[in-house]
């Protein structure tokens, strides 16, 4: 249950940033956090991760209910008892279903993380996509895990 109550969060979290963005800056504008490092940018996106598959809106509908679908599936039926990986299947379905209600009611992503390394100016991003991709991290850290957790045991198996 804490796991849906994280995803509750995390897309309670996006969907009052985004907007506070929509309501309190004008597109384009952006406030400096730290100087050439972080600012609030107000930005919006018609399509995935760094702006590509733009006004592909019905593709990304699709393909969030099916991910959505899929992490419910999953946290219920394989993850019960795996807390790295229902922490994990949490902020992916909060941010997944972040991103999923701005397509629908929107009709597109609102985006204001602006964030710059050295002449680098990465893809401007939000809480939801930053919680996808927390979340995809610990989903590889605990295959990982699990992989060198089978390979012990194989090797414990074969010692014997």
């Amino acid at each position: 249950m804490f796991y849906y109550i994280l995803a509750l969060f995390v897309l309670g979290l996006d969907q009052v940033t985004k907007w506070m963005i929509v309501k309190n800056m004008h597109y384009g504008e952006s406030i400096t956090v730290i100087e050439n490092v972080f600012y609030i940018t107000s930005h919006r996106n018609r399509g995935a991760a760094f702006g590509i598959l733009q006004n592909q809106m019905w593709f990304f509908i699709i393909i969030t209910i099916a991910v959505i679908l899929a992490v419910i599936y999953y946290m219920q039926k394989h993850a019960k008892h795996q807390p790295l990986l229902r922490l994990a299947l949490g902020l992916v379905l909060g941010g997944a279903t972040g991103n999923f209600l701005d397509r629908i009611i929107r009709k597109e992503v609102v985006d204001f993380l602006d964030v710059k390394i050295g002449s680098y100016n990465y893809p401007i991003f939000n809480v939801a996509d930053s919680a996808l991709v927390i979340g995809v991290i610990l989903i590889f850290i605990q295959t990982l895990m699990e992989s060198k957790s089978k390979k012990e045991n194989m090797n414990g198996a074969h010692r014997s």
